[in-house]
Formats: structure tokens, sequence, C-alpha cells
């Protein structure tokens, strides 16, 4: 890779070694990455693997000696050129992968001429300041959402008592400017109209925008056309409008949809996948009603689009919403105390990440307001001991670091991120590595692996005269990423011996007819029939041992609650199945865990509590029969159109 005269690239001899070969993929592994990670080369075809792992490598490394020349810092050639080796051969081999947004994103000219953003997982941005400034937090989700990235957010700002503006309206014309920051602005510009900053113009015009299908070559993908945008912004006055018509003061049901209309938008816009995550508080009635299946399916709003939590304190009483969670598994748990005051749980109490306000969608990275964060995947029982985990540590470590290095587009957040640096190396796999080496020794190689990635944060800060990472570790439920190498996502359980797996593509996506000539099932997602696809996958499980259903919930509990001591200082994102005789339990098992998690949710075992939900438990015989007549898909050029990230399914 070169950018501005500066230029890193592995050595011919090395790379040779790896073309045309293929790594050992799980059963879904090449169609995800096909799906998702593959980018385009340009001359009718899309990357191998050995392709993408050399992009990503040549990138981070390049970001590095950029990062050294601008400062004046020392730089080894040589050295380098050994690290990316092995950085390579450990992502090929399936020992670690960057996220999904790094596979993605990672050296491409976008995130050094415009922003790193889409390098990043996850965000979190507070409502807090709604009155300062009333649009920001939605526009920065919706800024981000469009990077790919995954928000969560809080309610707070229903505290503030704001009332909405009847909005002034002008004779100009506002021409939509093809590009994200069009979008942004025109959102903004209805939003500002309704807090008094800004006027509504007499229409908006989108002739500008280009039609649906056509290539996004700076970004990647394809346009989705202005309908998404068209949509959202009919659908935000008219909303804003209500409130101003009943002089209801903006609570936490505004905030929500106005939240999800923005993540909904985005789905819509099919070239990327969203995921949201709601905080609102125990005694807020109307928020915690926000699921229900009703309000769920009422096609007016876009309440799919986003996993609703609640920021809970040690000592609450948690029976109604225990009660709930046997419902729809809703909401989820964050304490906010044990996320501010602690890093592991077993480490002594500090106040380094005092600041704390929230998680992302799927709750395992700790988030200040406006943070980001970047997360790589690391695969233990891809190692045959101890040394070669550690080992593997480094070149984990060594990638989010590298992306901290980076400047978004937003100056409050790279703020933040400057301030705190904060990484998070996960595990998936875990069951797995567990039932190889047993569980005490996989929680041994946990501290010996988080005492060696502190040792690794001191040398790389030092060398690159950066503040160290305020954190390091955490579990992410992994996505599809997990699915490249086939290992279990994060600290789950497989669902069953035989299952489908359901991916979800773009209904503009090549690959809806490539599965089907394939003799999948491929069908319109039940919540988004006009954008997406669900395509379903009948799956054995290797080296099968336990289902969710075998697994207590107390069990898959305190399995959390020994990584969040032992690795995590970040979060542990869990799912706890729950099976209906344990529904009883669910409060009881809150108190016995608020001071060993930071965060924790549930979702009732019985199939179909949603619609082509993720996973569902099959037969065998049915397994067998699903199988009949498939065929090795034909992939052809196509583009990967999902930039997934925290994912959203």
């Amino acid at each position: 890779m070169q950018f501005n005269d500066i230029e890193f690239k592995l050595t011919d001899n090395f790379i040779t070694k790896f073309k045309g070969k293929q790594p050992v993929w799980g059963s879904l592994g090449y169609f995800t990455y096909k799906r998702s990670y593959a980018r385009d080369k340009g001359n009718g075809r899309t990357e191998e693997f050995w392709e993408t792992c050399q992009r990503v490598v040549e990138g981070t490394f390049i970001i590095q000696k950029l990062h050294c020349k601008q400062h004046h810092l020392t730089w080894d050639e040589r050295r380098a050129q050994q690290s990316a080796q092995e950085m390579f051969r450990r992502m090929f081999e399936f020992k670690f992968l960057p996220p999904g947004r790094g596979l993605w994103a990672m050296g491409t000219t976008f995130i050094l001429e415009k922003s790193s953003a889409p390098l990043y997982n996850c965000g979190f941005i507070s409502t807090k300041d709604l009155r300062n400034d009333f649009s920001f937090p939605f526009v920065w989700l919706m800024d981000m959402s469009l990077m790919g990235v995954g928000v969560g957010f809080d309610t707070l700002g229903a505290a503030v008592e704001f009332y909405l503006k009847k909005p002034r309206r002008t004779k100009d014309v506002h021409v939509v400017e093809d590009s994200r920051e069009g979008w942004i602005e025109a959102f903004k510009r209805v939003l500002d109209a309704f807090s008094g900053s800004n006027t509504l113009p007499e229409s908006f015009d989108y002739s500008n925008i280009r039609p649906a299908g056509s290539p996004i070559k700076t970004f990647g993908g394809i346009a989705p056309g202005s309908d998404p945008l068209r949509h959202l912004l009919e659908r935000t006055e008219a909303y804003m409008q209500s409130y101003v018509d009943e002089d209801r003061a903006v609570d936490s049901t505004f905030i929500v949809d106005l939240m999800n209309f923005a993540g909904a938008c985005v789905v819509a816009g099919g070239t990327r996948r969203t995921a949201e995550i709601a905080f609102g508080f125990p005694n807020d009635q109307e928020f915690l009603s926000l699921k229900s299946p009703d309000k769920v399916a009422d096609p007016a709003f876009a309440r799919w689009a986003s996993n609703n939590s609640v920021c809970v304190e040690v000592g609450d009483d948690y029976t109604k919403l225990a009660e709930q969670a046997m419902v729809n598994g809703e909401p989820g748990y964050l304490w906010l105390d044990n996320a501010r005051h602690f890093g592991r749980l077993k480490d002594p109490r500090n106040e380094h990440d005092r600041n704390v306000m929230g998680t992302n969608p799927c709750g395992e990275i700790t988030l200040n307001h406006a943070e980001l964060c970047n997360i790589v995947e690391t695969f233990p029982s891809n190692h045959s001991n101890l040394d070669d985990y550690l080992r593997t540590l480094k070149y984990a470590f060594l990638y989010c670091k590298t992306v901290t290095l980076l400047a978004t587009h937003c100056d409050l957040t790279n703020q933040v991120q400057m301030k705190n640096r904060r990484i998070g190396v996960s595990q998936s796999g875990i069951v797995e590595n567990i039932n190889q080496i047993g569980l005490r020794e996989h929680l041994r190689w946990c501290d010996k692996g988080y005492q060696e990635l502190k040792t690794w944060d001191q040398v790389y800060s030092d060398w690159l005269c950066v503040r160290k990472s305020i954190k390091l570790t955490t579990v992410k439920p992994s996505g599809t990423v997990s699915l490249l190498p086939g290992k279990t996502p994060g600290i789950h359980y497989p669902h069953s011996e035989y299952y489908i797996r359901r991916i979800r593509i773009s209904k503009n996506s090549d690959l809806g007819a490539v599965m089907r000539d394939a003799g999948y099932n491929v069908e319109p997602d039940t919540y988004e029939r006009e954008h997406t696809l669900v395509v379903d996958f009948p799956v054995h499980e290797p080296n099968f041992q336990k289902r969710k259903e075998d697994v207590s919930a107390w069990e898959q509990a305190e399995l959390a609650a020994l990584m969040q001591s032992e690795w995590a200082d970040n979060s542990v994102s869990i799912t706890v199945t729950v099976k209906p005789e344990e529904g009883k339990d669910l409060a009881r098992l809150l108190e016995m865990f608020e001071t060993r998690l930071k965060s924790i949710s549930f979702l009732p075992l019985r199939d179909n509590t949603y619609r082509q939900a993720p996973y569902e438990q099959i037969t065998q015989e049915q397994y067998i029969e699903m199988s009949k007549g498939l065929k090795k898909p034909k992939f052809k050029s196509f583009e990967a159109k999902e930039a997934t990230f925290c994912d959203g399914d």
C-alpha cells in the first residue's frame, strides 16, 4: 500500500506462498466472507482471503509508518516486515481476525483521506445535553451508522423538559448533496427547524442523488437511491410536528423513535446494516413498553431497529423487569457503577473509566459520550498452547492500537478517542476451548493473556508516544466474524447440534440469486421486506457436546462472571437463554450476579420468539431434508454490500 509517498508492502516472495490458497473455512465461512468482506478488485472479480489479509496487514503498518514519520519517531522497516508477515500468518490461520469493520475498510484510502470511523465497530452517544444542542446526538448516530458503526444511546434527554417549536418555513429549496454529508445535513436541517435554530425549506430536491444500484466507489457498496432519505425526512417532520401540536415535551419514546427512524434509513439504504441499543431506566414505564409485540409490529415506527436495556444499580428490585424478559427477552441490564469503577472485577476498584455513559449495541464495550471502540477477535481453540496464544495477542493488540492513531471526522469524538485509546481484544469459541483444555486452564490463559496485553500496551504506547489504553479486553458476541473459522460466537454455547443459521443480505445483492440457484431457501425479511433477504443455512455443529438448552441460566451467568473477572476489563456480552421453568429465578439471578457483571440480557429459550430468528433448532431429519440438493454456490463477480460491524441480527 502507498499513501502520500509512504509505502509499506509485504514482500512478493512471502505473498506468493499464499496466492491461490484458501484457509480452513467454517461451514458458512466462505459465503459470509464473500457477502461481507471481499472488496471489488476492479478487474471483474472480488478479493480472495489472502488478498484481504494483505490489504489489512499493509494498511495497519502504513498507519504506523505514517504516524512515526509525522511525529519523527523511529521506524525499522526490517522489523516491521517481520511483524507484518507474522500478523498475516496468524490472520490466515484464523488465530485472530480484525473485526468485520477492519476486514472491510482497513487498507482503503477512505480511512486515510476522510475518516477512520469505518474501522470502528461501535459507539455511544448521550442525549444528556439535548437542551444545548438538540440535533447533535441524532445526527451523530445517523452519521456513524452510515459509516457502518453500531451505536448505543441513552434517554437522559427526556429529563430536561425540552419542548419543540413550530418551525419557520422559507421559500427556498434545499438541494440534497449526493453524499453521506448531504444526507446528514438534510436530516439535521429538519431537526434544527423544530428546535428554532434553523428553518424548514419549502421542499427538498433529491434530483442529485444517484439512482438505486449505482456503485459507491469511495466507501464501497451500492447506492440506495433517494427513497430512504425522503422517507426519513417526511416521517421525522410529521412525528416532530405531532409533538408540537400536542405541546408534549421530548420524552424517552420520542428519543427512541427518532433514533430508530435514522437506523431504519440506514438499513433501507441496502449498503450496510445497522445496530442500535437504547438505554432507559426502570421507572420509565413507557420506555419499558416500547418493544411489546403490537408496538414493534406497528409500521408507523421502526422499534425493531434497537435492542432496549435499562441502567440499573446494585440493590434494585428486578422482579417486574425479570417478568417482562420472559415475554420478549427485554430489557437488558447495565450496571453503570460497575462499569465506571472497575476494569476486570477481580482487580481493585479504580476511577479510570469514571465517565462511562453506556455501551455499544451488544453490551461488550463500556463507552463515554461520543466515543468509539475497535474490537479484534481471537480464537483460543485454534492454538496449540498458551505461548502460541500469547504470541497471537501481540498482533491482535497491535491491530487495535494502530486504529487509535487515526482521527475521525468528528472533533468531539477525537477528543475522547485520544484521551482513552480504548480497545477491545475479544475471544470467540470460548466454550470450545474450555472443552479442549478445561475451565481452569482456560481461565489461566485469560489471566496470563491479560497481563501480556498490559505489557504490550506499555511497549507500544512508549514507542508511539501515545497514552496507554484505558481498557483492553472484552468478550463480544462476534456477529458473523466467528462464522469464517466456524467457531461458536463469543461466550455462547452452540444453539443445538442441528439448526438453521439465518444470514441477512441486501435485496440488491447478487448473492440472493446465487444462493437460490444453489438450492438454499431465500426469502424476504419479515421486518424489512423491501430491502433485505434472509438466507437459511442448515448446520450440523462439529464436535458437539452441549446445546444451549442443556445449559442452565445459572451456568451461563457464572461463565460470564468468570470471564468478567479473569479477562474482560470492558464488559462481557452475553444473552443468557432461559428455559420456561427458570423464568421464576431471573430476579434472584440478577441479585446474585449484580456485583459480578457489568451487563447481561436474556432470551426465552423457545423457537420463533422472533420470526426469522438468527438461529432455529431443527431435528437431524429436518437437517438431512434441508441439505438434499444443495450445491456449492457459484459466486460471481460482485462487491460485498453488507459492511457488518456490531451485528444487528
